[in-house]
């Protein structure tokens, strides 16, 4: 595979490209269009023959699918059709062999969440995802910049998107994250190890008719020492979790899960307060250690943090998934065997048994009592999660806010697309379990009790949660204040779950 120099950012001819783009109907509804759902989903797993057969005709459509994500060569003549040749060529955008114009870099569909058109440039071959990993060879490995993938689009949908004055994208890639920062934030700063990360990200923001972001090159934390603070900081870090730095990318080269950890524990220092940080992560899970008694004491003192866990790994599937990230099993099969043994053997040293995979958010609040919630949830989610996120916290600080008094005297609605299920054998007078199921956000299901579950049906706002007990006591021949004793720690689990919300 040829490597190209990047393309340079000149904005008059990422202006004139922009628009050639979407006169072509090069966006992610033309792209779908053209391909059709199979061949689009094969293409997003790295197969190119479904899209290759869609793609034979001589639209301009077409002609730069293959040119800008299959890397087929363009005849120069048809692509200055459509193209702004003169300038592209001039600028890096595309090179010219003999009578053909080949790209320099993948350029990749993209919508925004207010159904904007984007685009995402990467590296060759990187645009969508695939089997073959992302090895192309040498000192090139190192500095290759992947484009949207699924880790990209799972950070997008979690970040919380009200406006905010200044935010952080920490290890910016080729600028997925920026770009979203910048239809809410005034001020955005991207950061990256890589220089040619940071300069794929200038080229997205400048291809997508985004506003410009500061551009700072070091790792992480330190490549923004004396600046901020910020209100929102988010990162797809190179958590990976492996025995040496290979992949810039992914690699942190940091023992263990050292650099997660730092990740959490330095967020406060850049934070403003009430401001948030959230990336995904790995985690060691070590033999005789709770991982979540571990990754909780990662936050700082006086911040609240949500922390999810959607996957674990066994360590011999981990290093089998990034090895294939790296492209190492198609290569020498004896290089291959030996860098797994390495993986072992470094988990091994440090006794780690299994790797966990998902979400941190961490808010600088200040609370006296700081709320830490970390919990294992591999079940199906809708995103975006942006707002379900933002209410968690939100409900945290209400429940910090009431004694059990205040909780008894306050009014409950049931949240939206909450429903009950109940569950028992068929014929039977009664059910034996009820449950409460959301069908949206994290889409939590929980069992509640006859009690439980006429409370919950009766909360519209309407009466204190006190008055609402009290009826159901007469209903079922129970005595009130013992109901109104015990259901306050129950009616607390139901609104941190967001079962119920408070009235108003």
């Amino acid at each position: 595979m040829s490597t190209y120099e990047l393309p340079r950012p000149e904005p008059q001819t990422a202006e004139r490209l922009r628009k050639a783009l979407l006169t072509a109907g090069f966006t992610a509804d033309g792209l779908l269009e053209l391909l059709g759902a199979p061949a689009y989903a094969a293409l997003a797993r790295g197969e190119t023959v479904p899209a290759l057969r869609a793609t034979r005709g001589d639209g301009a459509l077409e002609a730069l699918v293959r040119l800008f994500l299959l890397q087929q060569p363009v005849p120069a003549e048809r692509a200055e059709q459509f193209l702004p040749l003169p300038e592209a060529l001039a600028d890096g955008w595309l090179a010219r062999v003999d009578d053909d114009v080949h790209a320099t870099v993948d350029i990749r569909p993209y919508g925004g969440p207010g159904e904007e058109d984007w685009w995402i440039v990467s590296d060759l071959g990187c645009a969508v995802g695939g089997r073959d990993g992302a090895h192309r060879g040498g000192e090139a490995d190192r500095e290759v910049v992947l484009g949207v993938g699924g880790a990209s689009t799972t950070l997008a949908g979690l970040a919380l998107r009200s406006p905010v004055r200044n935010a952080l994208d920490l290890g910016s890639g080729s600028g997925v994250q920026t770009l979203h920062l910048s239809r809410h934030a005034t001020s955005v700063t991207a950061t990256d190890l890589n220089p040619r990360a940071l300069r794929c990200t200038r080229l997205t923001l400048a291809l997508s008719g985004a506003p410009a972001a500061e551009l700072r090159e070091g790792s992480l934390y330190d490549a923004v020492r004396g600046e901020g603070p910020y209100d929102l900081i988010v990162s797809n870090p190179p958590f990976v979790i492996s025995p040496g730095a290979r992949l810039t990318y992914r690699d942190g080269g940091m023992a263990g899960d050292d650099l997660c950890r730092g990740l959490v524990e330095r967020s406060a220092e850049h934070l403003a307060d009430g401001g948030y940080c959230q990336f995904l992560a790995n985690w060691e899970h070590r033999e005789g250690e709770d991982w979540r008694e571990r990754v909780s004491s990662w936050v700082p003192q006086g911040c609240d943090a949500w922390i999810v866990q959607r996957e674990v790994q066994d360590v011999a599937e981990y290093a089998e998934l990034w090895l294939r990230d790296a492209g190492d099993h198609r290569g020498d099969p004896a290089a291959y065997a030996e860098r797994y043994d390495a993986w072992l053997d470094e988990f091994a040293r440090r006794g780690t048994h299994a790797v966990g995979f998902g979400w941190i958010t961490v808010r600088r609040g200040g609370a006296r009592t700081p709320a830490v919630l970390a919990e294992e949830w591999p079940h199906p989610v809708e995103q975006p999660l942006g707002e379900t996120i933002a209410a968690h916290f939100a409900r945290q600080d209400y429940l910090r806010s009431v004694d059990d008094a205040d909780l008894l005297a306050g009014r409950f609605v049931l949240a939206d697309g909450v429903v009950q299920e109940q569950v028992g054998t068929p014929g039977s007078e009664d059910p034996e379990h009820v449950v409460l199921r959301q069908q949206r956000g994290m889409r939590r299901a929980t069992s509640v009790d006859t009690v439980g579950a006429g409370f919950a049906g009766a909360c519209d706002g309407s009466l204190p949660a006190g008055r609402i007990l009290d009826a159901i006591a007469q209903l079922l021949g129970e005595d009130p204040a013992v109901l109104r004793a015990r259901m306050p720690e129950a009616l607390r689990l139901l609104v941190e779950q967001g079962f119920l919300e408070p009235a108003g």
